[in-house]
């Protein structure tokens, strides 16, 4: 009888012991699958990312360029209306750069595909917080100052005023077109002021908008060269 007993123990026992190995092979390989879907997923995510601020990067240039191009046209009227010898076949180039204005687009679909799937989907939490970092601070500012912010709206804010001060001295051809501007500009002092001064606010606001631009495009810059660390670029 107990040699009966002792074989059904180890009977049963190795019996458990082959269940118990199975289970956690079964589980070990589903964790392990499940491991590898994930790094996929977030390989795949990090790749459009960074497929995104490549482009952002490109768009920022963009707007960084028309900026400047509206700084160079308060210049260029500061200029005339202080006496001194401008190209007067640029001047509609300049009017219209004077007080355009720009929206800040983001290509936001990794970023938003990221937070569907979970945040911590991101192994690396110094890289998961500089992507949260960007999208959730530094974009949302980037486009709050071109498309909100109020004193940075150009062509509500300024237009109206300047182009009062400027069209009395445009030249018109026979079809009413404008072809030239009369120098120099005829102003009395106060309109004068009033003109310089907004000039003066739209350089500066501008000059800002710039420096903010080039602290965004660094944040892009060293993300995008952190997450080509992490894919193994």
């Amino acid at each position: 009888m107990k040699k009966i007993q002792m074989r059904n123990w180890k009977k049963y026992t190795l019996e458990f012991l082959s269940i118990f190995v199975a289970v956690i092979s079964a589980f070990t390989l589903n964790n392990w699958n499940d491991n590898r879907n994930d790094r996929n997923a977030e390989n795949k995510i990090l790749t459009e990312i960074n497929n995104g601020l490549e482009k952002d990067i490109a768009d920022i240039k963009l707007n960084e360029s028309g900026h400047k191009t509206g700084v160079r046209a308060v210049r260029y009227f500061r200029n005339m209306i202080a006496g001194k010898p401008v190209a007067k076949d640029s001047v509609m180039t300049h009017y219209l750069s004077l007080t355009r204005d720009f929206v800040s687009i983001q290509n936001v679909s990794g970023y938003e595909t990221l937070k569907s799937r979970g945040l911590e989907l991101i192994e690396n939490d110094s890289l998961r917080t500089k992507i949260v970092l960007l999208y959730e601070y530094y974009y949302n500012v980037l486009r709050k100052l071109e498309e909100e912010y109020y004193e940075l709206q150009f062509q509500e804010n300024y237009f109206k005023e300047i182009n009062s001060s400027i069209a009395p001295n445009f030249e018109f051809d026979t079809g009413k077109r404008i072809t030239g501007i009369i120098t120099p500009l005829e102003l009395e002092p106060d309109r004068e002021k009033v003109l310089l001064s907004y000039l003066w606010k739209i350089e500066k606001n501008r000059s800002f908008i710039l420096q903010y631009y080039t602290e965004v495009q660094t944040k892009i810059e060293q993300l995008s060269a952190e997450i080509k660390i992490e894919l193994g670029e």
